[in-house]
């Protein structure tokens, strides 16, 4: 009886490693995305997060004026004359799953340009579709006190244990309209060309760009979106004074992701005049060299370099003539 006992934990032992290893060698070589998945974790372990180069200072802007600041990512800290407004908040370490206490996921190169702490108090959350690097539980648990959160279509479930006081769903051509004592906002959403889903095989979900006016003056948020002719439909509601669009992710997800030259492209058709480059710089999304968007970008508005509402992360545009 001992030596089969023996023999049995022998061969398991073995069984066991030989599975592991069979475990890490798949880990190590799969082209399968949760291979490639852990291999970025795996090595973004061991990188630092680099200091936004610029850190904005909203408790100066005035509220009589309409200023943004790019904090990373898609997610642009706006005071449109007193209302204050934030775009898929993303601001902890991570884009992935979030575990409450921490986010598991692909880790970002640059830090946000203010963290969670030092943020002014935010009255409306605009959120472009449930993907993780846009709908990032953990910011929005810590983001609960705001009055509003915007969403797409069958994405409201995603959030309901953040504790956000009041969520609005809208589906495209849908509006709402948030008031204080400082003014009034409405919210336009519209089509973009993208998708939803939070997890592979998810039920279909919805995806937005925004249209924000108040006081006769009027932003374009374009969330994610490869290049599309429903930009155009917007240059009839317009004019829009400036246009937040996504530039980077384009390699290979094209057609879910517009090129730097295509964003330019999408803000012309909707007729916008100033252009703020996001969703670039803070996380590896795509095979595109990391600088390489904001470089074509520039170089797309070579000629009308007037246009380029900022360039880095913690930049900060006041809107000319609001």
């Amino acid at each position: 009886m001992l030596r089969s006992r023996r023999k049995f934990l022998k061969y398991a032992t073995i069984s066991a490693g030989l599975t592991l290893a069979g475990g890490f060698y798949w880990l190590n070589t799969s082209r399968r995305r949760a291979g490639r998945l852990f291999r970025q974790i795996l090595a973004d372990s061991k990188r630092r997060i680099i200091p936004a180069p610029v850190v904005p200072e909203p408790a100066s802007w005035n509220d009589n004026a309409i200023t943004l600041a790019w904090l990373g990512h898609a997610t642009v800290l706006i005071n449109f004359y007193g209302i204050r407004i934030l775009t898929d908040p993303i601001l902890g370490s991570s884009a992935g799953v979030s575990l409450g206490f921490t986010t598991i996921g692909t880790k970002r190169y640059i830090a946000p340009a203010l963290p969670l702490s030092k943020l002014p108090s935010i009255d409306v959350i605009l959120l472009s579709h449930a993907h993780m690097d846009h709908m990032d539980i953990f910011s929005l648990r810590r983001l609960r006190r705001a009055p509003l959160a915007i969403t797409a279509r069958r994405t409201s479930d995603v959030i309901e244990g953040t504790g956000l006081k009041k969520v609005v769903e809208l589906g495209w051509g849908e509006q709402t309209r948030f008031k204080n004592e400082r003014g009034e906002l409405e919210v336009l959403a519209f089509e973009v060309k993208h998708w939803g889903e939070r997890w592979p095989n998810d039920e279909p979900r919805g995806y937005n760009g925004y249209v924000l006016r108040c006081e006769g003056k009027s932003l374009i948020f374009g969330g994610d979106t490869a290049y599309t002719p429903l930009f155009a439909d917007l240059k009839a509601k317009g004019p829009h004074d400036l246009a937040i669009m996504p530039i980077g992710a384009y390699d290979p997800w094209i057609w879910n992701h517009c090129t730097p030259e295509e964003a330019v492209r999408l803000a012309d058709d909707a007729g916008a005049q100033y252009i703020v480059p996001v969703h670039h710089q803070t996380f590896r999304l795509s095979n595109e060299p990391m600088n390489e968007p904001i470089q074509r970008f520039t170089t797309a508005l070579e000629a009308e370099k007037e246009r380029i509402a900022l360039r880095q992360i913690g930049d900060t545009f006041i809107l000319p003539g609001a």
